[in-house]
């Protein structure tokens, strides 16, 4: 078996795990060269990443590994931005040797047969080294298609002076989180934003709600965006656009930034990368932040959400796929890398070890000295690890977000966002080739 090009038939032979190991068997090869570098010989592979402080790690492969050096590109993650940008990159036989993705697009990329098998070079050896349903989200089969970076548990973090100020409690639900929206409105200020283009945002959410948009039926894919838990999270959120609780602009860009640093929003759905963000945009707001855990459906419930979460993973392209297997697990799974990762604030480690607590909360003076971690590592163990991802899930997003956008400015209900983007969903994998069907949605909801 080839370990370049398989990965269309990993997810159009067969949605399964077991079958598409077995489409994979006999796939032929593209006829790129590959080549096993000779001892002394030097080499360069391009790296396409958005990490913050990712150069860190890169110069110290650098230092260390003269024969293998990893020439870094930083790409836009704005909007899909990096995504569009590898996807031509690829069509156009230009793709680099590794790049950053999220796994919740991995299987966009074994469509376009974009990534090497490295268990061919012996990646499923490393397994061990990484949390387990981490690991797992880029295995198909037999089939390693990327070695895991990291995930982004979830958690509130809210400007603790204020709602001090203002008696508002910590929502412990989101039936109290509705409220404290109420509250935080009659002094001026707004609790959240619903950013319409934040289709990973909305799909953690639904997630955390028991939501389950793809699935697998033997060799068919099965789409349920539409599906109960998923509208009720729409509705939800659609009943705070409509009564003007909080606003509609886009996270995570100059307005939004601007409010956070003048209190006019004190509140943010984000994720353990989202420390890093804070800190680096509200810098005049040290001392005033807190971390809690997600608001729940039910009162008691324990249900987390898990926003992001990247690999490394390596294009077909590559003349190299050895090295540049070497310098993905080395750069996730090594102590010094993971330190220098999480000191430029990319998220939760996947790496099982090589750092501690206390490294992970280098920003504990922003939120009052609390323990902020904790609150995520609690929720990383409460997310629930049987969500899946489907092909075509960076144009899922891209519709959700057109979607969100048109539903806002005419005033519709976001349920009808939901019940759309099912339709066009099943429509892109039709179009892909891949046997799908609709899953269990709420025709009737």
């Amino acid at each position: 078996m080839s370990p370049r090009g398989p990965g269309r038939r990993a997810v159009v032979g067969a949605a399964a795990a077991a079958a598409a190991g077995a489409a994979l068997a006999g796939c032929g090869d593209d006829g790129h060269e590959v080549r096993e570098r000779r001892k002394g010989e030097k080499i360069t592979l391009n790296f396409w990443s958005w990490v913050p402080g990712i150069e860190n790690p890169v110069a110290l492969w650098n230092e260390h590994h003269p024969e293998v050096r990893i020439n870094l590109e930083k790409v836009s993650a704005v909007g899909g931005a990096q995504y569009a940008k590898m996807h031509a990159a690829v069509k156009a036989g230009d793709a680099p040797d590794l790049a950053q993705i999220e796994y919740s697009v991995v299987p966009s990329f074994l469509l376009d047969n974009a990534l090497v098998d490295l268990s061919a070079y012996g990646g499923d050896r490393y397994r061990s080294r990484f949390v387990g349903w981490q690991w797992q989200q880029s295995v198909y089969g037999r089939s390693v298609y990327a070695i895991p970076q990291d995930s982004g548990p979830m958690g509130l973090f809210l400007r603790q002076d204020l709602f001090d100020e203002w008696r508002i409690r910590t929502p412990r639900t989101w039936a109290e989180y509705a409220d404290a929206a109420r509250a935080v409105r009659k002094h001026g200020a707004w609790i959240e934003t619903f950013s319409a283009t934040n289709g990973n945002r909305f799909a953690a959410l639904a997630w955390q709600a028991g939501g389950r948009w793809f699935g697998t039926r033997g060799d068919t894919w099965t789409v349920a965006i539409d599906d109960a838990p998923s509208l009720r999270v729409a509705d939800f959120w659609s009943r705070l656009v409509d009564d003007e609780l909080i606003k509609t602009t886009p996270d995570r860009q100059n307005a939004w930034y601007k409010d956070i640093q003048t209190g006019d929003i004190v509140s943010w759905l984000g994720a353990s990368w989202g420390d890093a963000l804070l800190t680096g945009n509200a810098p005049d707001t040290a001392g005033k932040w807190r971390a809690a855990s997600l608001p729940q459906w039910k009162r008691g419930e324990n249900a987390q959400a898990n926003w992001g979460g990247s690999t490394t993973a390596v294009f077909t392209d590559c003349t190299y796929p050895r090295d540049a297997l070497a310098f993905a697990v080395w750069l996730n799974s090594a102590p010094e890398a993971v330190q220098l990762l999480i000191k430029g604030g990319y998220g939760f480690p996947s790496a099982v070890s090589g750092y501690s607590t206390a490294d992970l909360e280098g920003r504990r003076e922003f939120f009052g000295g609390q323990h902020y971690s904790r609150i995520f590592i609690e929720a990383g163990k409460a997310v629930d690890t049987s969500w899946k991802w489907g092909p075509t899930v960076d144009t899922l997003y891209q519709r959700l977000g057109d979607a969100f956008l048109e539903a806002i400015g005419d005033g519709t209900a976001f349920r009808s966002v939901l019940r759309k983007v099912q339709g066009e969903t099943i429509e892109d994998l039709k179009d892909k080739g891949l046997k799908v069907e609709a899953g269990q949605s709420s025709a009737s909801g």
